[in-house]
């Protein structure tokens, strides 16, 4: 019989080349982007990518080493700006797989909007389970990993700034296959180190995470027959209060516009909030509360649904967490006391009163918002732009909730 295990710990050789070159255009507007093949020295082996999103996959990491693209308007990012294209592996078990590279890819394009604050963003299969924002780096290291300790497990952590002493010790207490940061303090690296298969990984440009805002990469999506679908990638452009605009729509002639205008900390979440979906697979819903995540929806086929599905984790993630916290033993273990835990979590409503709720496109019907707004929901935030945003905005009126809209839809496949 095969062993299965093996296959995951096997480095393929892949038959891509070193160096890849894609041109746009001809002639005098020829355009030549030039690419070079990353790998690493783990063990005394020199390989690129283990394998590709699975097993048998054969799988290869090319930065960008010369030439700039022009489409339209758009400027993309010129070569020589790195980071997840050139991470430095300062401890390895074993080679870095492709779901590795892009978990810390899509982490550090969420972090990029949220560099005023220590931030932390663990991802799992290029979705984050937990994001949160403090005034230190361990307190968004705990409020993120809270946020969904279940499916942090064996996940990619992010961080946006140098990983001290507190925080390592945190991290170190759990199962993680990465951990990305721009530096590591004194004393950090080896209390990191004694996590034998943890690949700890350095990205310096990180320090300039800011600057990456708004700027903009070639993304090509492959299709089934080799062709190529080619567009600019995403920018939310809703990035501060001014951008967000208190929902208002006109509908049969009559004007329709929320009641209440949200305070200060709700503005802070809806832009927080915003801010992450932007690394959520579409459709998709998200709660978020006082910077932190309570529930993420993602990847499902309706509105309401994903609503709903958001909501329904938020409950379970928080009797875990109860659980966790009160008696040192993961919810799905509990014995004697499942029932108090389960009474407390829906006590609390999930954690959800008070919160922001983020969907990244338009609601259709007021179905979606009213799952949030049954919960204790305080504000919404979406793109706006439903013939029926009337619907959205006179149920958010009904619960005294206020709704803002970005004017810009986040879908993200």
């Amino acid at each position: 019989m095969t062993d299965l295990k093996k296959a995951y710990r096997t480095v393929m050789d892949d038959h891509f080349p070193s160096r890849m070159e894609i041109a746009f255009g001809e002639g005098d507007g020829r355009q030549v982007l030039v690419y070079e093949k990353v790998s690493w020295v783990v063990d005394g082996v020199e390989k690129g990518l283990r394998y590709g999103e699975n097993p048998g996959q054969e799988a290869a990491l090319f930065r960008l080493v010369n030439g700039n693209l022009v489409v339209g308007e758009t400027r993309t990012l010129a070569p020589g700006r790195w980071l997840a294209s050139n991470i430095e592996l300062l401890q390895s078990g074993k080679h870095p797989g492709k779901t590795n590279i892009t978990d810390a890819d899509n982490a550090l394009n969420i972090l990029r909007y949220l560099t005023d604050r220590p931030a932390v963003a663990i991802m799992k299969h290029n979705n984050p389970c937990g994001v949160a924002v403090a005034d230190a780096l361990a307190d968004a290291y705990d409020r993120a990993n809270m946020a969904d300790r279940v499916a942090a497990f064996g996940g990619c952590i992010a961080c946006n700034r140098a990983v001290d002493m507190d925080t390592a010790r945190l991290v170190s207490e759990n199962y993680a296959e990465v951990v990305v940061a721009p530096e590591f303090e004194e004393g950090s690296f080896d209390v990191l180190a004694s996590r034998k298969n943890l690949r700890i990984v350095k990205i310096g440009a990180m320090e300039k995470l800011a600057s990456f805002a708004g700027e903009r990469v070639v993304d090509f999506k492959s299709l089934i027959d080799g062709g190529l679908i080619v567009q600019t990638s995403f920018v939310p452009q809703a990035r501060t209060r001014e951008d967000l605009a208190v929902a208002s729509s006109t509908y049969k002639g009559k004007e329709y516009r929320i009641e209440r205008e949200p305070t200060d900390a709700e503005v802070s979440d809806m832009i927080f909030g915003w801010m992450v979906e932007a690394g959520v697979t579409s459709n998709s819903v998200i709660y978020v509360k006082d910077g932190v995540t309570v529930g993420i929806g993602t990847g499902e086929q309706d509105r309401v649904g994903v609503a709903e599905i958001a909501r329904d984790k938020a409950y379970r993630k928080l009797a875990d967490r109860i659980s966790w916290q009160k008696h040192h033993v993961p919810f799905s273990e509990l014995v004697d006391r499942k029932d108090e835990v389960l009474a407390e979590a829906r006590e609390a409503r999930g954690g959800l009163p008070g919160s922001v709720m983020v969907s990244d496109a338009f609601f259709p019907f007021r179905d979606g918002v009213d799952v949030g707004l049954s919960e204790g929901v305080r504000a919404v935030v979406q793109p706006g732009g439903s013939l029926n945003d009337y619907q959205s905005i006179e149920a958010c009126n009904e619960s005294g909730a206020t709704m803002a809209f970005t004017g810009q839809r986040s879908f993200k496949h």
